[in-house]
């Protein structure tokens, strides 16, 4: 699913919000979990996930194209942990719990 998809959806189960007042919610959420990682805080959202800044060191990589060693600097990335009831959806017996 794509962000353009999650505003038809909550606009199609919300027919009282305007598509563009759905997508001007999706967009605050999703730029406060962007600006809250950039600022080295962790995101938790309770019975879905938790997002959280892991520190990635530097390294000696490989160009797989040439096979020349190539410095590799130090990065951050983000991690997800999935909350519980993520986790007890994947792993249910029944696949039709699960949203198309």
């Amino acid at each position: 699913m794509i962000k353009s998809e999650l505003v038809a959806r909550i606009a199609a189960e919300n027919l009282h919000l305007y598509e563009r007042d759905c997508e001007a919610v999706v967009n605050a959420i999703l730029g406060r979990i962007a600006d809250a990682l950039a600022a080295g805080e962790r995101v938790e959202i309770r019975g879905f996930a938790a997002f959280s800044i892991k520190g990635m060191r530097a390294r000696q990589g490989r160009n797989p194209r040439t096979g020349e060693s190539v410095a590799v600097a130090e990065k951050k990335a983000v991690h997800f942990k999935p909350g519980k009831e993520i986790q007890q959806r994947l792993n249910t017996e029944t696949p039709d719990l699960l949203p198309e």
